[in-house]
């Protein structure tokens, strides 16, 4: 089980998705959310609009 608690700064600032995976507290990083199977797709509407924005940003560079 899967389940999505909300997202955090860690201590070297970078933003992390934090998430209970079967029943143990697991951080997991914007780009290592695909090395984790289900977590990107219990994410909210926001959280992945916010990923998709953030993708389409870094293709302009």
């Amino acid at each position: 089980m899967i389940r999505y608690v909300g997202k955090q700064k860690n201590a070297e600032g970078a933003t992390v998705y934090v998430f209970l995976i079967n029943g143990l507290q697991k951080e997991v990083r914007e780009s290592a959310l695909k090395q984790h199977p289900g977590c990107y797709d219990a994410l909210p509407a926001s959280a992945k609009a916010q990923i998709a924005a953030n993708r389409q940003w870094l293709s302009k560079l």
